[in-house]
């Protein structure tokens, strides 16, 4: 125990051992000459939580708190400093104390807490003593922030008649004051207006149905929300909502007729399908819930039907069948309007349909007549004589005058020819015999138009039927080609027969087939009669012989079941062929066709070997004339186009007589007229030559020497092609008494002439005046 004590006595004196004044003096001055801090033993800061109320507005700073370090003697040997947020402006510290002012207002929406640093330092040595300690300073709320809602304007759909405290919406205020401290932030809801169908709740903010309200009566209400924080307490601040709650519609109402009975009228001329009036039931409901659908009651006349118009949702009758005034003038329906779309909660409140009636008067008009029947049929039997009576039909105006009615056919170009009908009585006949195997049926269009009215027609149509009579034969469906082999056999069948009536038999056909008891080949050929309405034709002996008899022509009496029966003959051609025992059609149809044309078969070789031959000597002539043209030179043709071919120069003629320009005894009837100068180049001279040889005959030298120098041009003329050519040079005459227009020929130059005149002629000539002086001058 003893021990025990003395150690915690020692730990004491550790402890206080740094706080003695002499201890902190040797401290201080070891430390400003060495610069090692003090190691202590225990050391801490002395402060509470610190607070600053928001708001407040002083013009002496305002104390909030102290912050202390344990080693602080009071004796004015530590400094207080504060560093951090707000230090020096929002916040400032006593250096002596350590007690913390605020200099400026606050606001805790802006900034809820500030984070400062205190230090505590020797005042002689300026050194720490206690370390940077952080703390913080909170703002303390007030309720400065009235509440706000927002998400508003708020809008709401409810359906209507919905039951009390149905939830409509749920509106949401904030306060920006702290809801952790005081009531700032504490909100309640209230109704300012609304009441008393609506309400909300205090704490939640949630609307609530507050009694059944019908759409119909009103569909849209205004709901004023109040949020007021402090709950509720004096000064506090509020703020309101508005609420647009829309009552949404149910269908709740049924239809109902505004009229309890209607009045319509329809013409009787009005075709099936018109309009006859229309009905309205209303319904307070909208939309869907307003489609309705109208029906007529089953006890009422099957005359009339109705729809319902989508859009204007309302009833239209038509007219389902004809009316007439004469037979009904008046009908009455009970028409029904029903709900769509119904609401099974209401159905204890009534069904939801509503009835009226509907009077419609039939209006009298002006009909045109009727027929008794829409269609007649009648019957004629075929070849009756004419005027012979079809039928008759029958109309009437129905109107109460009963007008008189005239008939009339409605002809096409065939009918027009076959029947009539008699005007006042309808009989129809017919005005030529009638074929059934031509037309079985026949089409008529009949009117009866009232004769007061003439424009009031009807129309039936009328059917006639042609009934058959025996009159037409059978006969062979078509032309039977039979042939027979000149060695068949007796009772070999060689062809098989039918037969066709144009008749129409009521039993059905059944013919009869038997050769004519005249026929001479009867004892060649038998028919076999099957019963079935065809017939077999038999070889009645053996071998025949195409030199004796090519051709057999067997009489076929064909017989119907008709009453009377009718008989025809037929006649079947058999053909004999060369052939063994089995025809070959082909082959003894071209023995047919050689013997039509009367040859044998030697004679049709011959031919065809004669054409054979004239094809093979044609044939050869065409292939002779080939080679010879593919041996001819490749330019011979070419050779011979161009040594056909004429130069001709045409040079200018020398006086009205160029006319006589190929006359040879012209140029044999002059002589020379100039002595002839010796050719230096031909180019230069060729002129003078020409005129010169205008005047001589062929026998002149000085024609020869023209000639002759042509040719020598010509032979040396690279250009020329290597081969004949044919040169004409023609003499144009030796000139007529008035002399040549030409100025080849002319002894006077233009030299000799004068053209000072052409300067008198105007501006238009002063050119070439000045180009025929400039010439003169010249050749001056």
């Amino acid at each position: 125990m003893n021990s025990s004590v003395l150690l915690c006595l020692m730990v004491m004196l550790v402890q206080l051992w740094p706080c003695s004044p002499s201890t902190q003096n040797s401290s201080a001055q070891n430390t400003a000459l060495s610069f090692t801090p003090v190691r202590r033993v225990k050391r801490g800061w002395l402060w509470e939580p610190l607070f600053a109320t928001e708001e407040q507005i002083s013009p002496e700073p305002v104390y909030i708190g102290q912050v202390k370090s344990d080693l602080d003697k009071e004796d004015g040997n530590l400094e207080y400093i504060l560093a951090g947020e707000g230090a020096g402006s929002f916040f400032d510290i006593d250096k002596y104390t350590g007690k913390i002012y605020v200099k400026q207002k606050l606001d805790r929406e802006k900034k809820p807490f500030y984070i400062l640093t205190a230090k505590a330092i020797n005042r002689s040595t300026q050194l720490p003593v206690e370390p940077d300690s952080e703390f913080i300073i909170k703002v303390r709320d007030i309720n400065d922030n009235e509440p706000q809602f927002l998400d508003g304007p708020y809008v709401a759909t409810v359906p209507e008649m919905s039951p009390d405290g149905t939830s409509v919406t749920q509106v949401t205020a904030t306060d920006a004051d702290d809801p952790s401290y005081g009531n700032g932030a504490r909100l309640l809801y209230s109704l300012v207006e609304g009441q008393p169908y609506f309400s909300v709740e205090p704490k939640t903010g949630v609307i609530r149905m507050a009694s059944e309200m019908d759409r119909e009566t009103k569909d849209q209400y205004l709901v004023i929300i109040q949020a007021k924080d402090m709950v509720g307490q004096p000064g506090a601040f509020s703020a309101t909502a508005t609420v647009t709650i829309n009552l949404s519609d149910i269908n709740d109402n049924p239809p109902e007729f505004q009229q309890r009975l209607y009045y319509m009228s329809v013409s009787e001329e009005a075709p099936v399908g018109t309009t006859v009036g229309k009905v309205f039931a209303e319904d307070r409901d909208i939309g869907d819930n307003a489609a309705m659908d109208y029906f007529i009651e089953a006890d009422s006349p099957d005359v009339f039907n109705i729809i319902t118009n989508e859009e204007t949702q309302e009833g239209i009758i038509l007219l389902k069948k004809r009316v007439d005034y004469e037979s009904k003038r008046r009908y009455s329906i009970q028409v029904k309007a029903v709900n769509r779309y119904i609401d099974e909660r209401f159905l204890k409140e009534g069904p939801f349909e509503d009835t009226t009636i509907v009077k419609i008067n039939v209006e009298d008009a002006d009909e045109p007549p009727f027929f008794t029947l829409d269609n007649y049929v009648m019957e004629i039997v075929e070849g009756a004589m004419r005027g012979a009576l079809v039928g008759a039909v029958t109309a009437r105006d129905p109107d109460d005058d009963e007008s008189p009615v005239r008939y009339s056919i409605v002809h096409s170009s065939d009918l027009k020819r076959l029947f009539s009908i008699n005007e006042h009585s309808g009989a129809i006949i017919a005005t030529e015999p009638l074929d059934r195997e031509r037309a079985s049926w026949h089409n008529i269009t009949v009117t009866a138009t009232e004769t007061r009215n003439p424009e009031k027609i009807s129309e039936a149509n009328v059917y006639v039927q042609v009934l058959d009579v025996n009159d037409n034969a059978p006969e062979f469906p078509k032309n039977y080609e039979t042939f027979v082999c000149e060695n068949a056999v007796s009772g070999q069948l060689i062809q098989s027969i039918s037969a066709v009536d144009q008749d129409d038999s009521a039993e059905g056909h059944h013919f009869y087939f038997s050769l004519a008891q005249e026929d001479s080949n009867s004892s060649h050929f038998t028919v076999k009669d099957n019963q079935d309405n065809t017939a077999g034709i038999f070889t009645g002996k053996s071998g025949f012989s195409r030199q004796e008899q090519f051709f057999f022509y067997l009489p076929i009496l064909i017989q119907d079941n008709g009453t009377p029966p009718l008989t025809s003959t037929n006649t079947l051609t058999v053909t004999v062929c060369d052939c063994d025992t089995e025809v070959n059609t082909f082959y003894c149809r071209y023995g047919a066709f050689m013997y039509s044309l009367g040859l044998s078969t030697e004679a049709l070789v011959a031919a065809l070997a004669c054409i054979l031959i004239f094809l093979v000597f044609f044939l050869a002539i065409v292939a002779i004339r080939q080679q010879q043209q593919q041996k001819k030179p490749p330019f011979s043709e070419k050779m011979e186009d161009f040594r056909e071919n004429i130069v001709s120069y045409d040079d200018e003629g020398g006086g009205e007589e160029d006319t006589e320009a190929f006359d040879i005894s012209a140029l044999r009837t002059r002589t020379v007229m100039r002595t002839h100068k010796p050719r230096k180049k031909v180019a230069s001279e060729i002129q003078s030559l020409y005129r010169q040889s205008l005047q001589v005959g062929p026998d002149s030298a000085i024609f020869r020497q023209f000639i002759s120098e042509k040719l020598e041009e010509a032979n040396m003329d690279p250009s020329v092609p290597p081969y004949d050519s044919l040169q004409t040079y023609a003499f144009e005459g030796t000139g007529s008494l008035a002399g040549s227009l030409s100025s080849l020929g002319s002894n006077t130059s233009d030299m000799d002439q004068s053209y000072d005149h052409l300067a008198d002629w105007g501006p238009h000539f002063k050119q070439l005046a000045g180009m025929y002086s400039s010439h003169r001058t010249v050749g001056d």
